[in-house]
């Protein structure tokens, strides 16, 4: 079966999105493996990574490669996080997370990976994690709160200078008794004293209630 590579890092094989597996023979989650010409990738699913759903949407700026460091905030269980380790296989991915629930299963994906480090943390108190969290290329924030455009505000100080920030916008999470088209606008405007928009990518079918944005900061 033919493998493009579509990003780097990033390729589709059957018109399926996949990463190419650091850690052979051992899965992340439930993802399927698929070997070519002896190179193992993970498939990578849209309907559980709103990066894959929005790479498949037609995202334009793509900013990881192999040596990015990256502060994922909203880790969870680590899903989406292992593909972008696969991805910057050379890099570092500092994922933070509040549940200590989703943490234990973070843990277990991150002892895998040695470019994955899990920090247990409310994303709202950069403070607490300052002293661990380097400067970074990307941030990747996909955290379930009500102040969200406020929780990347605060970490801004981790992304350098024209730096990428990909902000997945909970609508139900921000305001559940308001239209998400208007949560969306109000918290792209809240951070547009800062960041500088390049991209919005609605992320259906594969989610109806978040919209993916692609800022850069001044």
């Amino acid at each position: 079966m033919a493998v493009k590579e579509v990003f780097p890092g990033v390729y589709k094989i059957g018109g399926l999105l996949a990463t190419r597996n650091i850690t052979p023979g051992r899965r992340a989650y439930t993802e399927g493996l698929e070997t070519e010409d002896g190179i193992e990738y993970r498939m990578w699913n849209p309907y559980r990574s709103k990066l894959a759903a929005a790479i498949l949407n037609g995202l334009k700026h793509f900013a990881f490669d192999e040596r990015s460091s990256v502060l994922y905030i909203g880790a969870a269980t680590g899903t989406t996080a292992s593909h972008i380790s696969d991805i910057a296989k050379n890099g570092s991915l500092y994922c933070i997370e509040l549940s200590e629930r989703n943490m234990r299963e973070l843990v277990r994906v991150c002892e895998m990976r040695g470019n994955m480090l899990p920090i247990l943390a409310d994303a709202r108190y950069p403070d607490r994690y300052a002293d661990t969290v380097e400067q970074c290329d990307i941030i990747y924030q996909d955290a379930s709160a009500r102040e969200q455009a406020q929780m990347l505000k605060a970490n801004a100080r981790f992304l350098k200078r024209s730096g990428i920030a990909y902000f997945v916008i909970k609508s139900q999470s921000a305001d559940v008794s308001k239209d998400p088209k208007i949560v969306f606008k109000r918290e792209l405007e809240l951070l547009s004293d800062e960041f500088d928009l390049l991209q919005t990518v609605a992320l259906e079918p594969f989610d109806r209630l978040h919209m993916f944005a692609v800022l850069r900061k001044r």
